[in-house]
């Protein structure tokens, strides 16, 4: 609870200052330069620090033409937003002494930084580390965040906010406390969006709670990040948490016709079926059990994206490219064939009752309509087939 004498200082998730009942915070309208100074005198608060200190934060190499009263304009615009604190603020915070400045070690202060510091290091129980967990707000100074002396700050607290989160969720698990599971990974999976063992812990609390419909939806949510910016799939893990989660979202006993409705192709069109990757692998071990039964000719295909010329596609360029290309392969396949994005930059088909010389011609036929579709692309096309071996 915050003492209304107490100099109040939040530096996570945002940053403001409170004082004697009133605040002033950096979503102000206000130079960037005056917030990095506040910060900066804030931090540095039980040393002097120099002219010349301060003359390379706040313009580098850049330098101005004129740093002396460059710096006096910038501290007499800190000291006047200070001053919204009242009682004359901003020279009772910051003082000058032979040619340097210092923070008023006099007046009592309370940052949250060291707080949340102090409170990770002494937390041993999971209520200590849940207290401790509830001060991080949010990263350090985030406006701030390009600034080189905050960067390994932000970096510092951020990890200590981790360890004391993955401390204490298998400690929550085994005390059988899954609302408490749920919100806490809700709330950092918007802190640290691509840690995937935070998605595990909130889907599992989310099925022990019986929300199997929020296990959906984190699910696709996390999957459609991971494979957008990273390019990467769901860990099995996690797959293992949604199949469970979609066994048993029909909580009622249901009969055959309203079943077979549910599992209809809502929209069905012509060209290939077009699915996830998890499920087409399912599709090709269901094929390749009916192989081995029937001995008919089932071939596998892989269409391979890349740059023309030595240069990586970017990312954007290589997205688009990959859209257009899912476009073309559907209307050059035939409804019974399979195709699955497998990577940032190929697609796998599956083509039933195909022999390889057909299998070949699809996918030349594929990359001549891409071709021409677009002429213009800056990608080049492969493939490669080969058969599906059956299940013995």
């Amino acid at each position: 609870m915050e003492h209304p004498s107490v100099l109040n200082v939040q530096m996570l998730g945002s940053f403001s200052l409170s004082w004697n009942g009133r605040k002033i915070t950096d979503d102000d309208n206000r130079s960037r330069k005056v917030w990095l100074l506040l910060a900066y005198m804030i931090c540095c608060r039980n040393r002097p620090v120099s002219q010349s200190e301060l003359f390379s934060l706040l313009w580098g190499d850049e330098g101005t033409t004129n740093p002396v009263n460059a710096l006096k304009t910038m501290l007499h615009r800190v000291r006047a937003m200070l001053d919204g604190l009242g009682g004359g603020a901003g020279h009772t915070l910051i003082i000058r002494r032979e040619g340097s400045y210092s923070w008023n070690s006099a007046v009592p202060i309370c940052v949250d930084t060291e707080e949340f510091e102090a409170q990770c290091q002494s937390a041993a129980d999971p209520q200590a580390q849940l207290r401790a967990l509830a001060l991080y707000r949010g990263d350090f100074l985030p406006k701030l965040s390009s600034e080189p002396w905050i960067v390994p700050q932000r970096t510092y607290y951020h990890n200590l906010y981790l360890n004391v989160l993955r401390s204490v969720l298998p400690k929550l698990e085994e005390q059988k406390r899954p609302s408490d599971i749920a919100a806490l990974c809700g709330r950092a999976i918007g802190i640290e969006p691509y840690d995937e063992l935070l998605y595990q812990f909130l889907m599992q609390a989310q099925l022990d709670l019986g929300d199997q419909q929020g296990v959906i939806k984190t699910y696709e949510s996390m999957s459609d990040l991971f494979y957008s910016n990273l390019g990467v799939l769901p860990a099995d893990e996690s797959k293992a948490l949604y199949r469970r989660a979609a066994a048993t979202v029909n909580g009622q006993t249901m009969d055959l016709g309203l079943l077979r409705d549910q599992l209809s192709e809502e929209d069905p069109s012509s060209g290939a079926l077009v699915c996830d990757y998890d499920f087409f692998r399912l599709i090709y071990q269901a094929e390749a059990r009916a192989v081995a039964r029937s001995g008919d000719a089932v071939h596998i295909a892989l269409i391979s994206a890349a740059a023309a010329g030595e240069k990586p596609l970017p990312r954007r360029s290589l997205s688009c490219c990959m859209d257009n290309l899912q476009s073309v392969i559907v209307r050059s396949l035939r409804k019974g064939d399979v195709v699955a994005q497998c990577s940032v930059s190929q697609y796998v088909l599956l083509l039933p009752q195909a022999n390889y010389e057909n299998s070949r011609m699809v996918c030349d036929r594929i990359v001549h309509a891409f071709a021409r579709q677009y002429p213009h692309s800056p990608a080049a096309l492969s493939f490669t087939v080969q058969p599906l071996i059956p299940n013995p």
